[in-house]
């Protein structure tokens, strides 16, 4: 259990732009493990940061750790205009994630926002809501992986099957995403080939998250299409931005050479992306004990 005053200090390193990136990501993970209100507040703080992609997790991690809490602040970030649309994507998805029914109203009303991946986000998490409230507590299956997803995972089985469901672009995203879900889960080479060809899909909301999903499975197979993705100039700034996160994951040699590559990138929010991704796969090939260890960073040793 942290104290108060090693959540302040993890804080400070959150909230300070001289900070390396790749610190600042580490201490917002740590913040996420801890919990608690205090930790929101520091998160919350953040928001004024000029990082697309730092605010962007922000929002991320406050879905992911579930606390009503976080709700005011997420619906300050998804109504504001000014914020960059991944982040109030990111921000429409969280309040999903808490899945309280008191937000419905929000947002069924971004639903209809003129900008396509907020709209289409508010979407998906409006029916991740309704969709919880069919089901009886504690239903929701336990996959293997510990991410809160937007959508739960099809009962489906067959890759086959599941693929076509997932490039099926006539069937509402919500479906698409239950089979991405359970493509993710079934976890095989065929899974991860099946779910990377849904990068040639025309939602970038959709493409993104195949790209995140991948760099969950941390499967190699599917290296080529991430690459390919991440080196597409034309390509959706977020989804490239996935695609370099999902090779920091995967932590293989030809994604140590595509990503630093990218680290000239003329999209800021690639750039540091690669950035946090080269972090990530150091990490993946180290003995390091945890990826989010801003607590070991602020306590002082013993004497």
């Amino acid at each position: 259990m942290a104290s108060e005053k090693e959540i302040e200090a993890i804080g400070k390193v959150l909230l300070d732009t001289r900070q390396p990136l790749k610190a600042r990501f580490r201490a917002l993970f740590t913040l996420r493990n801890l919990g608690g209100n205090a930790s929101i507040d520091w998160i919350s703080r953040t928001f004024s940061d000029d990082s697309a992609l730092l605010k962007h997790e922000l929002a991320y991690c406050l879905g992911q750790m579930q606390n009503e809490y976080a709700i005011p602040t997420l619906i300050r970030v998804l109504e504001d205009t000014s914020q960059e649309p991944m982040v109030r994507h990111e921000a429409g998805e969280a309040l999903g994630a808490i899945g309280n029914p008191k937000v419905l109203d929000v947002l069924k009303r971004y639903s209809e926002d003129p900008v396509v991946e907020v709209a289409e986000t508010c979407q998906l998490a409006v029916r991740r809501i309704d969709w919880l409230q069919l089901k009886q507590e504690g239903s929701l299956e336990k996959g293997p992986y510990l991410s809160v997803d937007p959508a739960p995972p099809s009962q489906e089985r067959d890759v086959s099957r599941l693929r076509a469901e997932l490039l099926d672009e006539s069937l509402p995203l919500f479906e698409r995403y239950r089979a991405m879900f359970a493509l993710r889960n079934i976890g095989s080479e065929e899974a991860v080939l099946a779910l990377a060809d849904g990068l040639q899909c025309s939602s970038a909301l959709f493409r993104h998250e195949i790209g995140y999903v991948l760099g969950q499975m941390q499967h190699e197979a599917c290296v080529p299409q991430l690459s390919t993705a991440l080196s597409k100039l034309e390509e959706n700034a977020m989804v490239r931005h996935e695609c370099a996160e999902a090779l920091g994951a995967i932590g293989k040699e030809p994604c140590l050479q595509i990503l630093r590559k990218h680290l000239g990138d003329g999209e800021r929010v690639v750039h540091e992306s690669c950035e946090v991704a080269l972090d990530m796969y150091e990490y993946e090939n180290s003995d390091q004990f945890q990826y989010a260890d801003g607590l070991l960073q602020v306590q002082t040793p013993a004497c």
